[in-house]
Parts: structure tokens; sequence; C-alpha cells
């Protein structure tokens, strides 16, 4: 049988949505495992993406941080934090938010910073304040670039919040690591198919979030910067 079957034949399967561990249960697991780290991560970096890209302070320093930031294997920082903190909320919620703070930083950065000089002093020169100016100027504009950072982080996010499983929690990983535990394909494909389709919804969620949030005239920036 090939992955799709396998996947199909468990999915379709009636028991399998209801009851203990069903997968309606399981994704709304999946995307609280999802949503308070992207919320944390959100809270975070675009506050500190909008001072950078604002200031032009430190914004090589940053962004290069974060790109390295990129490297470090979330899987291997969950164990890390599981030997050291025990099943803890930090053990999962830690790495996811380490995860999905690199792309909403740079993207709102370079998006604030990208903003056309001429419209910075135009705002300078209707008095604005420079916390004005960004907010109600640099912000709206970069909103493609900072809606295309929240969009990465979410895909991310949602595609590795299976690791929660390694340590006895729910979520679609659940179906993963038990069902190589016990050799069931069944499971495994399934799993990985509601994940993959998890990451698609959200990416629609994004595309609607961007025509209803941006500008038609900015929309094509979107496009570009994807």
């Amino acid at each position: 049988m090939s992955f799709f079957s396998y996947a199909w034949d468990w999915v379709t399967t009636s028991a399998n949505w209801h009851g203990s561990g069903s997968i309606p249960q399981q994704i709304l697991a999946q995307l609280g495992y999802s949503a308070l780290p992207l919320l944390i991560a959100a809270l975070i970096a675009v506050p500190v993406g909008v001072v950078i890209g604002h200031t032009g302070r430190g914004a090589v320093v940053v962004v290069n941080l974060a790109n390295a930031w990129r490297a470090i294997p979330t899987l291997g920082l969950l164990i890390l934090l599981a030997v050291y903190l025990g099943f803890s909320t930090l053990t999962w919620l830690l790495p996811l938010v380490v995860l999905a703070i690199p792309p909403i930083l740079v993207n709102v950065a370079e998006g604030v910073a990208g903003v056309d000089a001429d419209v910075k002093d135009a705002a300078k020169g209707m008095g604005m304040t420079p916390w004005q100016q960004a907010v109600r100027v640099e912000v709206p504009i970069a909103m493609p670039l900072i809606l295309v950072g929240l969009r990465t982080a979410a895909i991310f996010v949602v595609a590795t919040a299976t690791i929660a499983a390694y340590i006895g929690l729910g979520g679609l990983g659940r179906y993963i690591i038990d069902g190589l535990a016990s050799s069931q394909y069944g499971p495994v494909a399934g799993g990985a198919l509601l994940v993959v389709i998890l990451a698609i919804l959200v990416l629609a969620l994004f595309a609607l979030l961007s025509r209803l949030a941006v500008p038609a005239g900015l929309r094509g920036q979107t496009r570009r910067d994807q």
C-alpha cells in the first residue's frame, strides 16, 4: 500500500473520529500547541522588529542573529529542556517560540526599514512623533511583509507542534509517535496527512487575512516577497 492509501483508509475510518483521542480532539490540541507559542513569539518579535526597522540600530546584528537562531534544532532543544526541566509547559512551549521568532522578527524589521524615505519624511513633517510614524505610517505600509513573517512562523509551528507528543502530550504527533512505536502505518500516514492539511488551511487563512488587512495597492508587494 502507498502512503496515501494508508492515510486515506485510516482517516476515513469512523472509529477514529469518535471517543477519547479522536481526530477532532487531537486537531484542537495541535492548534492549541501552535497558537500559544505563535502568540508569544509575535508579542516579542513584532515590537522588537518595529523598533529595529524604524531606528535602523542593530539591524544587521539582529537579522544575522535571527537567521543563525533558525539553525537551532527544535527537537534537540525539546529533549534538552526535558532533561533539565522535566515534562513541564516550558519544555514544549519554549522550542516552538524559538522556532517562530526569527521569521517574524526578520520580516517585520525589513518591512518597516523598507518604507520609502520620502514617506517617512512626510510623516515627520506633519509633526508626528517617532512612535506615531512607526505605528500609523510604517507598520501599515510594511503589513505585507509582516504577514509573510507571521504566515511563515505559523506554518513552521503548526507542522512542528507534533514534537509535543515526544513528551507524552497530545496533538497530531500522538498518532505518528504511537504508530511508529507499534508499527502501525495507518496512524503514522494519517497523522502526517492531517498535519499537511492543517498547514495548508493556515496558508489559506493568511491569504484571506492579507486580502482583508492589506490595501490592494500593497498586495503586489506581498506576492513579490513570498
